[in-house]
């Protein structure tokens, strides 16, 4: 392989060395999709929010704008749908003047054991958390060469994707396939100097998980199996992200980083 022709870009402390271009959230109503739009935004990148909840999508928008002052988007977009993928790209990257970025926060779970795997929640599942960030990282290589140095994409896949859990056969499977087209994609991208990485988030205080967190020690248990013995907020997520795709992270590719307060280190979910 030939090694890349692009320079090596130049960190710039007071921005986090964070590029200019900006960068398409997907899952940016709610969650880690928000906390990583506004956590973008703080560091002055111009944010593209996806969701298929329009008034969460609008809101983290505006926050964005009015909080920090950057160029936001919002849109209503499917991530199951690769002909609407198809058309959205591009009209980001026209409403941010440049796409140098990319989070794949879109996702979807529920409880199915393999005993119970029911087909329209299995082909959902799947489509969302791996179909979309496969259909939307082939759209971003000529946004990403206009954009030039710094483009970076970080594709989220939990602490189910490096470990198993008996009633999440769907969601294990989606995440743990992020992991591998992770690995395929950084190294197609890096071919043209661009990176890619994923976070593996553990147990987060997010609308996701508040069904679980409502069921009677639920959360008491994923706090005691956590050595920091708590959840984590989205914006402890939302950091680790913004700085893998900063120019801080510039030779980071290719590879994930576990965001689980240590519940990995000790014991397997």
């Amino acid at each position: 392989m030939a090694p890349s022709t692009a320079r090596t870009p130049a960190p710039s402390p007071d921005r986090l060395g964070s590029p200019g271009s900006g960068v398409l959230v997907t899952g940016g109503g709610s969650g880690i999709g928000r906390a990583t739009a506004l956590a973008l935004a703080e560091v002055g990148r111009p944010v593209a929010v996806w969701d298929i909840d329009a008034e969460g999508a609008e809101e983290t928008a505006t926050i964005c704008r009015r909080d920090h002052g950057v160029v936001a988007e919002w849109a209503v977009v499917d991530v199951a749908d690769t002909a609407a993928i198809e058309k959205a790209v591009p009209e980001a990257a026209d409403a941010l003047g440049s796409l140098g970025g990319f989070v794949h926060a879109a996702g979807r779970s529920g409880p199915m054991p393999v005993d119970f795997v029911d087909d329209e929640l299995w082909d959902a599942t799947l489509n969302v958390n791996l179909r979309g960030a496969v259909m939307i990282s082939r759209m971003l290589l000529e946004p990403f060469r206009q954009a030039g140095p710094g483009s970076a994409a970080v594709l989220i896949s939990s602490v189910e994707g490096l470990f198993g859990s008996a009633f999440l056969t769907a969601y294990c499977a989606s995440k743990g396939g992020v992991l591998g087209v992770m690995r395929s994609i950084a190294q197609r991208f890096a071919s043209e100097g661009f990176r890619v990485n994923a976070v593996c988030p553990g147990a987060v205080d997010t609308p996701m998980l508040q069904p679980a967190f409502e069921l009677p020690g639920f959360r008491a248990q994923l706090e005691e199996r956590t050595p920091l013995q708590r959840v984590s907020t989205p914006d402890e997520v939302a950091r680790p992200i913004r700085f893998l795709l900063s120019d801080e992270a510039s030779f980071i590719t290719g590879t994930h980083l576990t965001v689980d307060g240590g519940m990995t280190s000790v014991t397997a979910i």
